[in-house]
């Protein structure tokens, strides 16, 4: 049933923001400190564990994908729309350490990238399997 990832989506939300509240309080700060994340990850996690443990149906199981999938890209837009708006209204060192923060990021990538060593390349998919994973 979709009312369940409904109920899922809100459960991880409500104690992301929570959590996230509190890390603010915690650190001194005025705001709310990831608790989009924490809210992201939690529902991530619960969604998988409910799923591992056989406790879905599959039409709730479509529901919870359905809703998580809705929820990452819109919460995460919205968070980072708010960001960008406090850090520019913020002065040039908010705008400095972002983009500090992005280059060092672009500039561990190709470290990160070593780390793994080569791997095999996944076989084909069959026929069948494929025509199922388009579905």
């Amino acid at each position: 049933m979709v009312v369940i990832g409904v109920a899922l989506l809100a459960g991880c939300y409500l104690v992301g923001m929570l959590i996230g509240d509190l890390l603010g309080l915690a650190l001194g700060v005025e705001a709310n400190v990831g608790g989009v994340g924490f809210a992201m990850v939690l529902l991530v996690v619960v969604a998988d564990q409910l799923r591992r443990r056989g406790h879905l149906e599959p039409v709730s199981e479509q529901g919870i994908l359905f809703w998580s999938a809705m929820y990452i890209p819109i919460v995460v837009a919205m968070a980072a729309t708010q960001n960008v708006v406090s850090a520019v209204s913020g002065g040039p060192m908010a705008i400095i350490a972002g983009v500090a923060a992005v280059a060092v990021c672009l500039a561990l990538v190709p470290v990160l990238a070593r780390i793994g060593g080569r791997a095999e390349a996944l076989p084909p998919l069959r026929d069948d399997e494929a025509m199922e994973a388009v579905r």
